[in-house]
């Protein structure tokens, strides 16, 4: 087993050129190819490696499960009235993950729930704090055990 060295940036670009958390064509996959430079682990040396899609599909996927299974966890415990409007309305992904190509197709298909990416995922979730801490009285209300 190859294990390659790669820095935060060049794993993001990873993520937004060829990552997908649904391989929807298989030749497509194994076709869309991106060429990047790392660290051979084994000998230390700087070197050029070509990854296809499918292979970081296969790469990321422990962790969208991982993720998945956190968010069934959640509707497991939700109560009836709450889980019923998350039925009907869907999840709503917020965050840099839910940017990642298909996830939400495949978070749809592992919970049955629909999703749906938010509008400017990577802020909204930023913003909802800002609304929260400029009202935070009526955030503490809503959230205190009664």
């Amino acid at each position: 087993m190859l294990i390659w060295l790669i820095g935060e940036r060049t794993a993001e670009e990873i993520k937004i050129e060829i990552g997908t958390a649904l391989l929807e064509n298989k030749t497509e996959a194994l076709s869309k190819k991106i060429e990047i430079r790392g660290r051979d682990s084994i000998t230390g040396l700087p070197r050029t490696i070509t990854l296809t899609q499918e292979q970081i599909n296969e790469a990321i996927m422990p962790v969208l499960l991982e993720i998945i299974a956190g968010v069934k966890g959640v509707l497991e415990k939700t109560p009836p009235e709450l889980a019923s409007d998350i039925i009907d309305k869907g999840i709503v992904m917020s965050g840099g993950t839910s940017l990642l190509n298909n996830f939400d197709k495949l978070m749809t298909r592992q919970t049955g729930v629909p999703c749906h990416v938010a509008e400017d995922a990577l802020l909204c979730v930023v913003r909802g704090t800002g609304v929260a801490l400029e009202n935070i009285e009526l955030y503490k209300r809503s959230i205190s055990k009664k």
